[in-house]
């Protein structure tokens, strides 16, 4: 989008916060970069220049605005909508894989050359890998540093720079401040917040998860609790908390719904898994989708208007982890809601890994494929062909002949899918829907749809509604959802 100047420039005048990390404006004159909403009052129009990114911006020499804080914007819509190259590239780099593996380890998942991945990012967002990842890591110091009281040395390493001085060269280039400068600017009511840095407790961040409105969050929260298994999810106090396993430690997160913002409560083990933990958390929450854009897509059909405007800004509630949706998936394989929470339970109770959890009733982390590689199929009280389908899921997924990461496109994944035994349609899609995150994944077969479908007089054979549903593309997950709504079932709530 940053290349219609017409458009971005009417975007900035009028403030609108929907194109919020789809584009960023720079200012000639100031040298600094803004969102499209930015509260200032608006430059000159010839005095705007438009990137695609962030890190673009800090390349081309402007300075982040303290004012709208440009960095902290939703993601862009564009990397969850799209299974291309640099979407999933994206995706990887959102998840700190860059930090982690660089820029090597990010072109092997993806298998791609790291030349030709450098290649299309600059084409695409004027920025490559290591300026991306170089931006996040500064959003995460920035992130660390007004939220905690933790010492400038330890958050530099938690943010992933190598070395503290490259920390103070890069908050300072970004934001204009010494990072002792950005706390000292922190309101004293924010800092009585902060975790104290020497307590020796894991560290505990309350942050501030900004999506694009609207946000319905009835059906979105009611799926995850209604489907939560025990001991890994529950619904505690108003919010949604799960554990987490991460590259270096575990988590428990809490997820609480407010009308502008998602309260997110984060206890880490080891804070290098900061940026890693609020990525799969705006994923798990569909947090970065354009509502916009998808309900007006879908109030083109007139059978499905009136849903969209009853509760417009559904979201699709997704995971946390892939392969463990991928287990669950096939655990709820033609059994109810309560029978799948109740096998996939004694999994976790068997295998998972225990932690403490001193603020609620969380016990264990969802065992991972290689902890479930060694499992006994007779322990499992399910039909022997299900046992061979989960041993079968498991085992590929152990030994990485089957991916389901940020990294997988998604028709190779789904056709991957469809080559394990037990493995159909509803199975495949539902996975892809969720786990993959693809905003066009479809359940014809589905119960629950066929049911809707036909309450509201949309055609409900599986071939028919299919046919119907190709005016909803690309965003037919989201139809998924505001037809599950009209079902009076638990998932369609969020418990008083």
């Amino acid at each position: 989008m940053h290349t219609d100047t017409e458009r971005c420039v009417r975007a900035v005048q009028s403030k609108d916060a929907r194109f919020d990390g789809w584009f960023f404006t720079a200012v000639l004159t100031t040298r600094i970069y803004c969102r499209p909403s930015c509260p200032v009052v608006p430059p000159k129009a010839e005095n705007m220049t438009f990137y695609p990114s962030a890190a673009a911006c800090q390349q081309a020499g402007f300075r982040a605005c303290k004012r709208c804080r440009p960095d902290s914007s939703p993601g862009s819509p564009e990397w969850n909508q799209r299974a291309d190259l640099v979407a999933r590239a994206m995706r990887l780099i959102g998840d700190g894989v860059v930090d982690r593996e660089g820029v090597p380890g990010l072109a092997a998942r993806l298998g791609y050359s790291a030349r030709q991945v450098e290649r299309q990012l600059l084409a695409e967002l004027g920025a490559g890998p290591l300026a991306l990842a170089r931006a996040q890591r500064a959003q995460t110091a920035r992130l660390l540093i007004e939220t905690t009281a933790l010492p400038m040395a330890e958050i530099a390493f938690a943010a992933g720079f190598s070395s503290i001085r490259t920390f103070n060269d890069t908050v300072r280039e970004v934001f204009a401040l010494a990072p002792g400068e950005l706390r000292a600017r922190v309101p004293k009511r924010a800092a009585a917040g902060q975790v104290p840095a020497a307590s020796g407790a894991p560290g505990v961040l309350s942050l501030r998860l900004p999506f694009r409105k609207p946000l319905n969050p009835d059906n979105l929260f009611g799926h995850l609790i209604a489907t939560g298994v025990p001991g890994v999810e529950e619904w505690r106090d108003g919010a949604y908390r799960r554990t987490l396993s991460l590259p270096f430690g575990h988590g428990i997160v809490a997820l609480t719904p407010h009308p502008d913002h998602i309260g997110c409560r984060l206890s880490l083990t080891d804070l290098r898994d900061l940026t890693l933990a609020i990525s799969r958390c705006r994923r798990l929450l569909d947090l970065d989708a354009d509502p916009a854009a998808v309900d007006g897509q879908l109030r083109s059909d007139p059978l499905l208007a009136p849903l969209v405007d009853k509760a417009p800004g559904r979201r699709v509630p997704r995971t946390v982890d892939e392969a463990e949706f991928a287990v669950r998936a096939v655990l709820g394989q033609q059994v109810s809601t309560a029978a799948a929470r109740t096998h996939a339970a004694r999994l976790v109770t068997a295998h998972g890994t225990p932690v403490e959890d001193p603020e609620g009733g969380l016990t264990h982390l969802f065992p991972a494929p290689g902890q479930l590689a060694a499992l006994d199929p007779e322990s499992l009280a399910l039909p022997r062909s299900r046992r061979t389908t989960l041993t079968t899921l498991v085992g590929r997924l152990a030994d990485g002949s089957l991916r389901l990461g940020a990294e997988s496109d998604w028709e190779e994944a789904r056709a991957r899918l469809t080559e394990l035994p037990g493995f159909g349609p509803w199975t495949v899609e539902v996975i892809a829907l969720r786990a993959l995150g693809d905003p066009d994944a479809f359940l014809p077969t589905d119960l629950g749809i066929r049911r809707a479908a036909q309450e509201l007089g949309l055609p409900h054979t599986p071939a028919a509604l299919t046919a119907r549903a190709a005016a909803w593309r690309p965003w037919r997950a989201y139809a998924v959802q505001y037809l599950w709504a009209t079902d009076d079932h638990p998932i369609n709530v969020i418990p008083a």
